[in-house]
């Protein structure tokens, strides 16, 4: 089965699917190893990583999607990517679904913030009409060569004009054939229950630590309606803490000595058979004359 029909399967399944989001070759590691059944790349911790920048609009697409290609070409999951607001008008939308499509994303989702567009759980947000978004969204659907690849349409208009707006631009959006949606930034369960009852496609939720929407278990947002749980910002926050520590006790004590526990740092074995090194130096023997 081709990761695009797996990752179709998984947002139409009974269970709701968990969808860590990642931001560079070890995190995306990392959520394989654990077991997960597909996995996101997107571009709030993908700004941290590449540029330690905020999500502002400040990375290109070229960084971007590079970036995004390295991280798909690594696991067997499927990988679902943040292409922000398209990249520019309906010509642009239609070769980045192309690029995405080609270097085997399973799926892609594409806001209505005006650019340049911030994090979703940032002040200061704008959105586009509708009238605006829809020839990218209608475009995005269109480029596609599988159809099996799913392309979701995110919202950011409740924190601009409120509920009823973002669930009619969401409803308009599942109508113009986005097959899911993404009501960014809910504030309460009765928000939360409220879009997935009134919105007729597959929707996702974003699980921020610190962030604006209620923190809940995986089960309570599949009680509360939602097909995917989201977590955007977990492995960039826990890497900016580790690597912070990391640094502040070698210049506080000249080693690392007392740092090297199992809970905070791997060794060099282990980091070794982590990353693959091992499979790598058993294959290249393959080469070799016996």
């Amino acid at each position: 089965m081709n990761k695009t029909t797996k990752f179709r399967q998984l947002i139409n399944a009974p269970e709701i699917l968990m969808l860590p989001v990642v931001h560079d070759g070890l995190s995306i590691l990392a959520v394989a190893q654990a077991g997960f059944k597909a996995t996101s790349v997107a571009g709030y911790g993908s700004a941290g990583s590449v540029l330690g920048q905020p999500d502002i609009g400040l990375i290109s697409s070229t960084e971007m999607l590079n970036h995004y290609a390295n991280l798909i070409a690594r696991v067997e999951l499927p990988v679902m990517v943040d292409i922000d607001t398209g990249f520019g008008d309906v010509n642009n939308v239609i070769r980045t679904v192309r690029q995405v499509e080609q270097m085997g994303a399973a799926a892609l989702f594409i806001e209505d913030q005006t650019y340049p567009k911030r994090c979703g759980h940032m002040g200061g947000k704008s959105v586009v009409e509708v009238e605006e978004y829809l020839p990218k969204l209608r475009a995005a659907l269109w480029a596609r060569k599988d159809p099996d690849f799913v392309i979701m349409a995110r919202t950011d208009a409740l924190a601009v004009h409120g509920l009823d707006e973002a669930i009619r631009r969401a409803k308009i959006y599942a109508e113009a054939g986005a097959d899911m949606v993404f009501v960014e930034a809910v504030t309460s369960v009765e928000e939360m229950r409220r879009v997935n009852a009134e919105v007729p496609v597959p929707s996702a939720a974003n699980m921020i630590e610190g962030g604006k929407t209620p923190f809940l278990t995986a089960s309570e947002l599949q009680e509360a309606g939602y097909a995917v749980a989201c977590y955007p910002c977990g492995s960039v926050f826990t890497a900016a803490r580790a690597l912070q520590r990391w640094a502040d006790h070698l210049k506080t004590h000249g080693t690392t000595a007392g740092f090297v526990t199992p809970e905070s740092m791997m060794d060099f074995e282990e980091y070794f058979r982590f990353i693959g090194a091992e499979e790598i130096r058993e294959r290249e023997h393959r080469f070799f004359e016996k």
